[in-house]
């Protein structure tokens, strides 16, 4: 999360366009080595949504990740993170099946996990992806870094509780220690410093910023053919 933050949109650089499943540049989707991930690429588009239902267990599997590969710095930090994760792991699977016979509690576990990843992936995604993408290396300064990546969506409060005010995505970006319910409150602030200095400030609709998300990754994979 601080990686991305700290260079969004940046290819090499921001973690969360690497392409481990989805390719984001015409690179990414030529790299594609075998047929079923040239094929991914080719229709990722129309797999977007689908493949959201493995976001959850994605990140799951991530925190178990950071966590063993600490080889080094095993401290008191590293030991504290794993009991949570795993109570947290143990307590989840307990609380299910309690109450829930086998086939049942199996069955919430795949729709639940799989309804948090679609519901995770559609407030992350409309941030920044169908954004500019930065070159490897390319510096900006910060603001221009941030804002240029961002896409904020509008609506209403309803809409800010929905996404966590991640609607307010340049604002989150700009101030990312701001607590969500001020973000808000200065975007008309920031809004208006980017108009005075001719700086683009993007803003769009829920649903077309799911069409320009779709958009792009259409045009990256269209360029991929079938290999042997």
């Amino acid at each position: 999360h601080n990686r991305h933050h700290a260079r969004p949109n940046q290819i090499d650089a921001d973690p969360d366009i690497a392409g481990a499943g989805i390719a984001f540049t015409p690179a990414q989707a030529a790299a594609r080595r075998t047929r079923a991930g040239r094929w991914v690429a080719r229709h990722q588009g129309g797999l977007f949504f689908p493949m959201l239902l493995l976001e959850g267990l994605d990140l799951h599997l991530a925190s178990i990740r950071a966590l063993a590969g600490r080889h080094v710095s095993r401290g008191r930090e590293w030991w504290v993170e794993s009991l949570l994760l795993i109570g947290h792991v143990g307590g989840y699977l307990a609380a299910v099946f309690t109450v829930l016979p086998l086939g049942q509690g199996v069955a919430f576990i795949a729709v639940h996990q799989g309804l948090l990843g679609v519901y995770l992936g559609s407030s992350f995604a409309p941030g920044h992806k169908g954004m500019p993408m930065l070159s490897p290396g390319q510096e900006l300064d910060f603001l221009r870094r941030q804002v240029l990546t961002s896409r904020n969506i509008r609506g209403n409060r309803t809409l800010d509780v929905v996404m966590g005010a991640l609607n307010y995505q340049i604002e989150h970006h700009l101030f990312p220690s701001m607590p969500s319910p001020s973000l808000r409150l200065v975007q008309p602030v920031v809004r208006a410093f980017c108009n005075s200095h001719n700086l683009p400030y993007h803003e769009s609709t829920l649903i077309n910023s799911y069409v320009q998300v779709l958009r792009h990754l259409r045009a990256v994979g269209a360029g991929i053919t079938e290999r042997a």
